[in-house]
């Protein structure tokens, strides 16, 4: 087990300041500061900083940021945009949006950095619809920042213009996938394009377009006061820096904890005061309830990119749902899956087709009518629906379900046990 040092907060340093939100205290706390060191420089050397930091797509995919910028074009023969991906839908998934609500200046000011780099001089902050605390917290900290100069033509004398225009999503969880957002940003039904053609080369309004998740551009201000090699220090080789685990369920105290990337469950239950009523642990999801689930024999694996894939599953959003010992497993699996079918957006018809039928098996299975041949069945369809499905989506639909049965299985067979003995007890009374 590699022991990770705790670290001073970094993005969240100023979340419980008074007033945090507010564009005196971000000032008071070295904010903008790091918008000037950007403007100083080319933006070519923004992003080459950004590249040795290491920083990686906080959303979920673990992509190194500082590559993915450098995809955008070096002319502008067209519009370049940023796009930040703030609709935060994964069930569990609680990091975003409080980071937008105690600091939103840090994501404006990532923005303003980020854009620079990228030669955009319109960013989009897609917010999901039902976040509207967020959605016009933001829009006062947009309006601050004009107001002080931050924004607007030619920022602090150095030719660069930009805007912000913060979009209110409709709610859909399928708008998180970065070209069903563009698509509902243009106006139209949020759901996935064909690619490629990449969002880099024909995104937002066919022009070149980036789209960064709200933490990962939050990060970049501390990369460019504090330095790549500074930022590395913190977290493993392959994935360095300072993370949000947002965790809930049974613990005593859920909430958003900032650690080291590589913190372990074990390391984040003692943060988060251990299991609530002292019931112990029995599964939990490392990012997400699209993330495969993982078990008590997993306290120890890092939470990096690279150690919750070597362990099965995904770093995903570092949304950590914790269940002890109460919780029925096919329950679970089944409660999601309804709300992935809920969400399916009906594009492609593994997805469609796939997560209906899902929910039909899981909710007779919990009802206690389910066979054996049910489990067969499940897993049958998971294979129909992993890899073929049009979007993430259709992984994310079956993850739960294969990793269920995979760690679970006897509890599957047990609610089939259950329907077997219910049918056969008419059939003894009959006998007699």
């Amino acid at each position: 087990m590699t022991t990770v040092d705790p670290v001073t907060p970094v993005l969240t340093k100023r979340w419980l300041s008074p007033r945090s939100w507010s564009i005196q205290t971000y000032e008071q706390l070295e904010g903008y500061t790091a918008v000037r060191k950007a403007l100083a420089v080319t933006p070519e050397q923004v992003v080459q900083v950004v590249k040795d930091s290491g920083l990686r797509g906080r959303g979920g995919a673990g992509f190194p940021s500082g590559l993915k910028w450098s995809f955008m074009p070096p002319n502008e023969d067209k519009p370049h945009y940023l796009v930040i991906n703030a609709d935060e839908g994964e069930p569990g998934t609680c990091k975003d949006i409080p980071l937008m609500m105690a600091d939103p200046h840090s994501l404006i000011e990532g923005c303003i950095i980020a854009s620079y780099a990228m030669r955009s001089h319109h960013c989009f902050i897609y917010v999901r619809g039902e976040a509207l605390h967020c959605i016009r917290r933001l829009n006062q900290a947009v309006a601050e920042a004009k107001a002080a100069g931050y924004l607007g033509t030619n920022v602090f004398g150095s030719g660069f213009d930009i805007e912000i225009t913060v979009h209110a999503g409709a709610g859909a969880y399928i708008c998180g996938e970065e070209t069903a957002l563009l698509d509902s940003l243009e106006g139209r039904r949020g759901q996935p394009r064909l690619k490629p053609p990449f969002p880099a080369a024909a995104g937002l309004y066919a022009a070149p377009t980036t789209v960064n998740n709200v933490e990962t551009i939050a990060s970049v201000p501390y990369i460019i006061n504090g330095g790549s090699d500074w930022f590395r220090k913190m977290g493993t080789e392959k994935s360095p820096g300072p993370k949000i685990y947002s965790i809930s369920g049974h613990v005593e105290k859920p909430g958003q904890y900032e650690a080291p990337l590589g913190t372990t469950l074990r390391q984040l239950l003692e943060m988060a005061g251990g299991m609530k009523d002292g019931i112990p642990l029995k599964f939990w999801t490392p990012g997400g309830s699209s993330t495969p689930m993982f078990t008590t024999e997993h306290l120890d694996v890092a939470l990096d990119f690279e150690g919750a894939a070597a362990a099965g599953s995904m770093l995903g959003t570092t949304a950590v749902q914790v269940f002890n010992e109460t919780v029925s497993v096919p329950w679970a699996v089944m409660k999601w899956t309804q709300f992935y079918k809920h969400e399916s957006c009906g594009k492609c018809t593994p997805c469609r087709e796939g997560t209906y039928w899902l929910v039909q098996i899981l909710e007779r299975m919990v009802a206690g009518n389910g066979t054996e041949e049910d489990i067969d069945t499940l897993l049958d369809v998971c294979d129909n629906v992993i890899g073929r499905s049009f979007c993430a989506l259709g992984d994310g639909a079956v993850s739960p379900i294969q990793s269920g049965i995979k760690y679970f299985r006897d509890e599957f067979l047990a609610l089939c046990q259950r329907n077997r003995e219910k049918n056969r007890k008419p059939a003894l009374a009959g006998a007699n």
